[in-house]
């Protein structure tokens, strides 16, 4: 839709960070394009809007709904724009009134992770179950939410209604939580001191986890390349004039190859937990924009 300056307005889903700071109080802004801002918080209970309801033509996206909307063919299209990034092991918690609990010690237990599909819970259980040796199909999964991307198939057990997962935990209806953090002084890391564990797995792996990305609609790409190629822009100059020193390191790429690492490791976890059905390849998922952003 055009404006009457002239200006293609795009309907847009974006959180608020330090690089999107700008592009939402109209600091930074372009002769070509206007973004239309819709605020969810948390940004995430807007993703089933895009996924399905396709509500707009500019969203942040979890990395893994994205590539569930991949095998389900959801027309929209990811770019090499990292939104949100960080180390997740200190998301995994437990109450320690009940007893200690390492990562090894989840088997057969009563673990909850907000839904099956989300990001933060996929990058840990990957984690434990390569890096810890842990059973995933030994613990009984509870989620407080149903996927983004309806057609994803859902085998863990729903809380009641009503349920807090931290509550569930302090409760002891649940034995670990997964992507959650808590002050409460009987809340504990699963990991012990999790930045040493961090930094122990990037040596491992040479990844920082990226939790979100952007994507824009399939129509918008076919039809607009040229206006996909501004919003690619003016994220980039979001990010590089957003003041914030440069992380090495850095949480939030941008670019197909400075993705791949996590995207890959990341579609390799998500295949091995049966979260999609096939192991996506980064290349499959840059190909619509390609040659676009080149």
């Amino acid at each position: 839709m055009a404006q009457p300056n002239g200006k293609r307005r795009l309907r847009t889903l974006l959180g608020t960070y330090p690089h999107t700071a700008a592009l939402k109080d109209r600091t930074l802004t372009s002769d070509r394009i206007e973004f239309d801002f819709t605020e969810f918080t948390p940004v995430w209970d807007g993703f089933d809007s895009m996924v399905r309801h396709h509500a707009f033509d500019v969203s942040e996206m979890a990395a893994v709904t994205y590539m569930a909307a991949m095998a389900y063919d959801k027309p929209m299209v990811l770019l090499p724009a990292a939104m949100f990034g960080r180390f997740q092991h200190p998301f995994a918690i437990y109450n320690a009134d009940r007893g200690p609990m390492r990562p090894q010690d989840l088997n057969g237990k009563r673990v909850g992770v907000r839904a099956i599909t989300t990001t933060t819970g996929a990058w840990l259980r990957g984690i434990l179950a390569n890096d810890y040796g842990v059973d995933l199909d030994s613990v009984s999964w509870i989620t407080f939410e149903e996927a983004h991307v309806a057609e994803c198939e859902d085998r863990s057990e729903r809380a009641p209604p009503g349920k807090s997962i931290v509550q569930m935990l302090l409760d002891g209806e649940l034995d670990a939580v997964l992507g959650e953090r808590s002050a409460d002084p009987r809340i504990h890391n699963l990991f012990g001191d999790p930045e040493a564990e961090a930094a122990r797995w990037y040596q491992n792996n040479k990844v920082v986890p990226i939790n979100h990305l952007v994507v824009v609609s399939r129509e918008l790409v076919e039809t607009e390349p040229e206006t996909v190629r501004e919003v690619y822009r003016l994220l980039l100059e979001g990010k590089t004039t957003s003041g914030e020193p440069a992380a090495n390191p850095d949480p939030i790429p941008f670019g197909i190859e400075q993705n791949r690492p996590a995207l890959q490791l990341m579609a390799d976890y998500a295949f091995q937990l049966e979260l999609v059905p096939k192991r996506y390849s980064v290349d499959e998922m840059f190909e619509p924009v390609r040659r676009l952003l080149a």
